[in-house]
């Protein structure tokens, strides 16, 4: 999936730049294991870390259509566009030559031909950066639903720009800061689409392009989502839904390497699963494609059903790979894989912030390291939940009705927020007036129907919340983790005709039948086994075994030892309070998002500050 980097200032001579320019791209190379580029010119320095995928010769990176001739433009670019064979034919249409066979230039041609105007034509998901010597203009580009990441830090004479932020801080002029803002970011869980909760640093909005030049920065739009009249009845619904996610799925089983799906036995993932399967097959191919799980050691003999997770997820993943015809590979895990602290620390510098899930997200690395020894490419089911309908908080009430992130809800009944409260962090950093403030920018935003009834804008709201707050948490940890262990993962419920298509679905045909999704379990009725259509949804797994607790304490308790960062935010005897607590508080309802949650995210803080040797400003 690659990693890009670069530097563009207009006061002095970048040609000078090489070393500090190769010390950024050599923070990527997880991104990019296969090749590397470094690009150098009087105002701009473009470096590139390559992960092959498509033309596993000719993509290389940073790339000009003539190379070696820096007059023309050069575009570092990260991602895949699934349409790149389409329009690569129009462009021949229109005149334009190719010596490769790969998507990057066909990117690189398509702003030739059409400019700044050209992410408009493009179906994929993305991030890329184009210096232009002929205006002296730089554009960064990401795809419109934010699967790639990219940001930029601006400067006394231009801006710093990467695929994560531990390339921008590798720069000599950039500082890792973090002021209340950013705090509020990392313990709220607001996850404000732009924030990069470094101070002084930006995240490129989804479905922008930011153009710098001489004379400043401006921000363009090119897409967003739009609340348009659904005409179809309910059967079409179904018919065009499933027509899109075939499409999709074959469009994204297109690569030059081996490609496998996550699969977790929930309804998403075993869709994408058994559509991949499908489409080999309508290829007349023979190969079976692979499917990879994750579970914890005697999972199914030791599981206890704690209100969220119900079920193992192991039987319904078993029975998916069989009636697809998939190849099966489980991933089992123990506790020592998940609290090993080489993990922790890849884990931790993976994201560039502390781990939000805990376990979850260890386990994740596991899994995605696991993948990358048999494929290099994966399919996964984030961004269903989002777009059909799919947590527990669009069907409660308080959660429905309430004045706050339908999440909160959900976080309060399991106790992590509770606990913020009681070890003084949520006054301290005035989480309450962050949150509302948050909120309701994010409502003015939500795009509706004059004729919508209350119910169907307030349902609206909450679609659009999470797919501008929630969605992109998910999605970045899927892409950094995935990407730390060099695998790159696919999202086939990001395409933007679906989440436009189903955005637009009335609620109540979304969930006709009156459980969650019932759209997406009827489009895909026809290539699922009847357990997982009969299926309650459950979150990723997660530990239960209260041993993994234990060592997670004894963690905290080695807070108080020393100059501990998280003693600025938190008092000794609040941390003592909670190491009070009974153990069974910690390994009861909620797992990562209750007590045990909240240890977790003191311990990854702390360990944040001094890996980053961030400075926290109050």
């Amino acid at each position: 999936m690659c990693g890009l980097t670069g530097w563009v200032a207009y006061d002095r001579d970048l040609t000078l730049g090489g070393d500090t320019t190769e010390a950024m791209t050599r923070t990527l190379e997880c991104r990019g294991p296969d090749d590397k580029g470094i690009w150098l010119s009087r105002h701009a320095a473009l470096g590139h870390r390559r992960l092959s995928v498509i033309d596993l010769e000719g993509g290389r990176q940073p790339m000009q259509v003539t190379p070696g001739d820096d007059t023309q433009p050069v575009l570092v670019y990260t991602g895949e566009v699934y349409n790149y064979r389409e329009l690569k034919e129009e462009l021949q249409g229109l005149g334009h030559s190719f010596r490769t066979s790969s998507d990057t230039e066909v990117v690189l041609h398509a702003y030739l031909e059409w400019g700044a105007e050209f992410p408009e034509r493009l179906n994929g998901i993305y991030a890329l950066a184009v210096w232009d010597p002929r205006t002296e203009e730089l554009l960064l580009v990401r795809d419109r639903m934010g699967v790639k990441p990219l940001y930029y830090y601006p400067t006394r004479d231009g801006v710093l720009f990467a695929s994560e932020p531990k390339a921008i801080l590798a720069h000599p002029e950039a500082e890792a800061v973090v002021d209340a803002e950013g705090l509020a970011e990392i313990f709220a869980l607001v996850n404000t689409p732009g924030h990069a909760v470094f101070k002084g640093m930006h995240e490129v909005v989804p479905g922008t392009v930011v153009r710098f030049t001489r004379n400043g920065t401006t921000t363009r739009t090119y897409w967003t989502l739009r609340a348009l009249p659904h005409t179809h009845d309910l059967d079409a619904t179904i018919a065009h839904t499933r027509e899109l996610l075939e499409d999709i799925v074959r469009r994204q089983l297109i690569a030059d390497v081996k490609v496998g799906t996550l699969l977790s036995g929930g309804l998403d993932s075993s869709a994408v699963t058994a559509l991949a399967a499908k489409a080999l097959r309508d290829q007349g191919s023979e190969e079976r494609i692979k499917a990879f799980s994750v579970d914890y050691k005697d999972h199914g003999e030791t599981f206890r059903d704690n209100g969220i997770w119900m079920d193992p997820d192991t039987p319904y993943a078993v029975d998916v790979a069989e009636h697809a015809g998939a190849e099966h590979v489980i991933v089992e895990l123990e506790n020592h894989h998940i609290l090993d602290e080489d993990v922790r620390t890849a884990v931790l510098r993976a994201q560039d912030l502390p781990v939000s899930t805990g376990d979850m997200e260890h386990s994740l690395y596991h899994l995605c390291k696991a993948l990358k020894e048999r494929v290099t490419v994966a399919l996964s089911g984030e961004a269903a939940d989002e777009i059909f309908g799919g947590y527990n908080w669009f069907f409660d009430k308080e959660a429905v009705e309430g004045d706050t992130f339908p999440w909160y809800d959900a976080w309060r009944r399991l106790g992590g927020l509770a606990t913020l409260r009681e070890i003084g962090l949520w006054d301290r950093l005035d989480l309450d007036g962050y949150v509302k403030r948050r909120y309701t920018e994010a409502l003015e935003r939500v795009p509706k129907l004059p004729e919508d009834s209350p119910e169907e804008a307030r349902m609206r709201e909450l679609t659009w919340l999470n797919i501008w707050h929630w969605e992109k948490f998910l999605l970045d940890r899927k892409d950094r983790i995935s990407m730390a262990a060099s695998l790159e993962v696919r999202v086939p419920f990001t395409d933007h005709r679906l989440v436009e298509y189903v955005y637009n679905v009335p609620w109540a045909m979304k969930n006709f039948d009156g459980r969650e999704k019932s759209l997406l379990r009827a489009a895909a009725a026809h290539v699922l086994p009847e357990s997982v259509l009969e299926r309650k949804k459950s979150p990723y797994p997660s530990t239960q075994d209260t041993a993994y607790v234990t060592a997670l304490r004894d963690k905290v308790a080695a807070l108080l030892e020393g100059d501990s960062p998280v003693l600025r935010l938190v008092s000794p005897e609040a941390i003592r309070a909670l190491l009070d607590r009974p153990l069974e508080e910690y390994a009861a309802l909620g797992g990562p998002w209750g007590t045990r949650g909240v240890m977790e995210r003191l311990v990854e803080f702390d360990a944040w500050v001094e890996q980053y040797g961030v400075r926290i400003e109050l």
